[in-house]
């Protein structure tokens, strides 16, 4: 017998067909005997629709009454799962963020968790019902609702296996589990049995949209093993994420991930002398523009050149912030570019690899694609290219590293 933490997401508990087809796939593992710990989004569309509502009202609703508000997507679904389940004679129980004691702090939005208190789970688990909790909420010190902001449901879901010491957290999406790259690209890209901690934070990190990257940072921190899955497959496996490197022989890319959504902007003729960067960067900073790839050039006559790249959302504010400190920083221009897109290969096995990069710019240079931008790590290299060139950029990278075929 296992304890085992499912995560559904919103596309999952869509419909009630869906969210009654979530309670067979549930009652299964319950007649296997495993424990059951459920969490679940709001259903497709909920949460967006009440924070059209909330806008409707308010241009810039209040967080606290937003949290109160959007809080109600998962109580609809808990609720309509646990009355499934107990259609099916099983025993269940529904709980909410603040039922539960998901203790968080008070950044309504996007809170923290602080401390989960798993006592009245184990005593229901113990008398054989399956717990239903309502992802993406908590509630702070004061006994104020707060929610848990983008991939929130995920990082529940892992942070109930942790408290809960689960065997297992099982993450069901719309995807069969994680991917060498994204299929609607890449026709041949092939899904993996498993994959490394580490690689998936970077995928997560880089754009690969299966995990949010707070899960995965929480799952790596408390050593949660955390399986993807398909909830409209029956069969299969998804993709185990492990920290355990046990293939004798480790593929040296797993993965390649690409975003499109980044912009790039370069500080001209600023003087080289140190401090400069963080003149610049600090002026961002203050502005909470999130900065990505950073390059300095090779100073020449005592100037340099420096370029770095921010979420394509935030160009035109950390345009308008560096003329805003031109000649503070005593730059001779700022010049800026939002038709780009980075593209990352992944894999632990380039920590004992040569030649990983050179090949990627021969493949890359054989389909005449310029690198605007390189920046690298012990497991990953991403490159800046033109915006266009993405696509045909992911595509030859796969072919390259013939991704699309099972390691041996």
């Amino acid at each position: 017998m296992a304890l085992i933490v499912q995560k559904y997401g919103g596309t999952s508990v869509g419909s009630i067909e869906r969210i009654r087809n979530v309670a067979e796939r549930v009652a299964k593992f319950k007649m296997l005997g495993h424990q059951v710990v459920v969490v679940l989004s709001a259903m497709s569309g909920e949460t967006n629709r009440l924070i059209a509502l909330a806008q409707l009202i308010q241009k810039e609703p209040d967080p606290r009454e937003l949290d109160v508000l959007v809080s109600t997507g998962e109580q609809v679904t808990i609720a309509l799962l646990a009355m499934a389940l107990k259609d099916l004679g099983l025993k269940a129980k529904s709980y909410t963020g603040s039922q539960v004691r998901i203790v968080t702090d008070d950044a309504h939005t996007k809170a923290r968790i602080l401390s989960i208190d798993e006592n009245r789970m184990r005593a229901d688990l113990d008398k054989g019902h399956v717990v239903v909790v309502a992802g993406f909420q908590g509630v702070d010190e004061d006994g104020n609702i707060t929610t848990l902001g983008r991939g929130g449901s995920d990082t529940t879901g892992v942070a109930l296996a942790a408290a809960l010491k689960a065997d297992e957290c099982q993450i069901y999406t719309d995807v069969d589990g994680v991917y060498t790259t994204d299929p609607r690209i890449v026709p041949e890209a092939r899904k993996l049995d498993a994959i490394t901690f580490e690689e998936m934070l970077e995928l997560a990190s880089l754009g690969s949209k299966v995990l949010q990257i707070r899960s995965v940072e929480f799952a790596g921190k408390y050593k949660v093993k955390l399986r993807v899955l398909s909830s409209f497959q029956e069969d299969g496996e998804g993709t185990l994420i492990t920290f355990e490197e046990d293939s004798m022989e480790q593929p040296i890319i797993s993965g390649i991930a690409f975003n499109r959504d980044e912009a790039k902007l370069t500080v001209l003729g600023v003087p080289d002398k140190p401090g400069i960067a963080a003149l610049i960067l600090g002026s961002v900073a203050d502005a909470n523009i999130d900065v990505d790839m950073i390059v300095q050039n090779v100073g020449a006559n005592n100037t340099t050149d420096f370029t770095f790249t921010v979420h394509r959302g935030e160009f035109k504010r950390a345009m308008e912030v560096l003329n805003g400190v031109k000649d503070e920083i005593g730059a001779r221009e700022i010049v800026g570019d939002d038709k780009i897109a980075k593209v990352s290969m992944v894999g632990v096995g380039m920590r004992t690899h040569a030649g990983v990069a050179s090949k990627m710019f021969r493949a890359l240079a054989a389909e005449n694609i310029n690198l605007q931008m390189i920046s690298t790590s012990e497991i990953k290299i991403s490159v800046v290219v033109e915006d266009k060139y993405m696509e045909l950029a992911v595509r030859a990278l796969h072919q390259a590293f013939e991704l699309d075929k099972t390691a041996a």
